[in-house]
Order: structure tokens, then sequence, then C-alpha cells
């Protein structure tokens, strides 16, 4: 593996944003980031109390962005602003977890905003392998709203936030491989993945902050994946050398390429 490669290919995953980011609080705790005049011509209703539902403010001595009221609505009454403002990603009416510094779970969001907003989410993947050593990958479908047409592991998914870390291992798998987890071999947790990057989102003020559990496995001769869900084009079989030469061309998505790179070093 050319390490001027891997080493360019990691460094595509920890980015700074292009622009300025301030804090976005929830009450007083800081749950993402957003470019300072992101939101300024969004309105929200004011809460019960009259207060502006939205406001900037100041957050340890600098400007940020303050959202009142319960978590979950607010943040739900935000994106559906933001929805209307043309500045929301592809909607899944899918609601992931939003956490604090601690990882402490306060509300929930919908899918469509987490990358405008800077809300940090986290994502599953599975690399799968047949037991004479090649590698299930799949391409994505060409409808994807992200990387479509691209090359990924067996299996990724953000983790919704009805899942825990396992129950999206095995629910995802099934989706998007029709394969049950009790079905596979030596699934093993080979690390994790941290992507800061920014990205298109908004119009370009949205960026990626996702941390990637990753696992591998063994897929029993026999046990053929076969998409459930819409979201894959196709599956193949690829031995090392031909998922490195599409690594490099570019081919796989860059979440894909640092786990398989992680997994093959």
């Amino acid at each position: 593996m050319d390490p001027q490669w891997l080493e360019a290919l990691r460094a595509s995953g920890r980015r700074a944003p292009v622009r300025l980011r301030v804090p976005l609080l929830a009450g007083d705790t800081v749950i993402g980031s957003v470019e300072p005049d992101f939101l300024s011509k969004i309105r929200l209703q004011p809460i019960s109390d009259g207060r502006e539902q939205l406001s900037k403010t100041e957050h340890l001595g600098s400007s940020a962005w303050r959202l009142l009221g319960e978590p979950t609505a607010a943040l739900g009454a935000l994106a559906l602003a933001l929805r209307e403002a043309g500045l929301a990603h592809a909607w899944r009416d899918e609601q992931l977890a939003v956490t604090d510094h601690q990882g402490l779970r306060i509300g929930s969001v919908e899918r469509a905003v987490v990358r405008v907003l800077g809300i940090s989410t986290p994502a599953v993947h599975l690399v799968g392998r047949a037991e004479d050593g090649r590698f299930w990958v799949q391409q994505r479908a060409w409808s994807k709203s992200n990387d479509p047409g691209m090359w990924d592991t067996l299996m990724g998914g953000m983790i919704s936030g009805a899942d825990t870390l396992a129950s999206a291992l095995g629910r995802e798998t099934w989706e998007e491989a029709g394969l049950r987890l009790e079905d596979l071999r030596n699934i093993v947790h080979g690390g994790h993945v941290d992507i800061h990057r920014p990205c298109d989102d908004g119009h370009g003020a949205g960026y990626v902050i996702e941390r990637i559990d990753w696992y591998h496995g063994t897929v029993p001769d026999g046990q053929v994946p076969v998409n459930q869900d819409g979201e894959v084009e196709r599956f193949v079989l690829m031995d090392a050398g031909e998922m490195l030469q599409k690594m490099h061309a570019g081919e796989f998505t860059r979440e894909a390429a640092l786990i398989q790179a992680a997994l093959l070093a």
C-alpha cells in the first residue's frame, strides 16, 4: 500500500471547515456548529414565555446560536424551517440522536439537517470476506443522494436514534445485504474511523463530524448478499488487488476506503 496515498486518504477525512463556524446550543449545551450567518433568515415561533426560540447569543466570549425549548421539538421546528428555505439535504423522516460533548443524549433531529448544523453522527460498517479471502463489496445505488454509484463496504449506514450500535449492525446488514448476523462467522469489531470534513449540504455550509465503528467477518459459501431496501445497485466479489486499484482510482467512498485500508494495513 502506497504510504503517500494512504496519508493523503487519511488527511481527506480530517479537514478543517472552509469558513468560520460558531457553536449551536440547545439551551446551554453545545450540540453542533453553523456558519455565523447561516441561520439569520430562519424564523421560529417564540416559546411559551415569549422568548425567541432561535437567537444569536454569546458563548465563552464568542458568537453563537441558541435554541430554546425542549431540544427535540426545537430541532424539529428548525429542521422544517431549513427544509422550507431549501437548506436541508434529502429528507429521510429519520431521527438521529443528538448528544452533548460527553456523549449523553439530549434529544434527536431529522437526518437531513445534521451536517448543516454540524451535529456529530454515529455510523456502522461491516466488511465481509468470502471464505476464499475475497471481499464482498457493494456498489451504491445511482439514486443515492451521497456518493451514488461508488463502491462501498458490504454494509454501511448511520445509526438512527432508535438503535444501539449492536441493533444497527444487525438491522443494516439485513436491509442492505439481506444477511443475518447469526449466519455469518467470526464477526469482530475492527476499530473506528473519525471523519471531520466540509460537505456540500446547505449550499456548501455543511460540516461532517462522524464516528464510524467498523466490523469484519466471514460470509460463508452459499450465502450471497441481496439488497432489501433499494439502496444498493449490486454486490460483487473483489480480491485485495482489484479493490486497492479501485480505491487508488477514487472509485470507493472515502469512508469505505479508510476502513478497508485500516483492515489491509
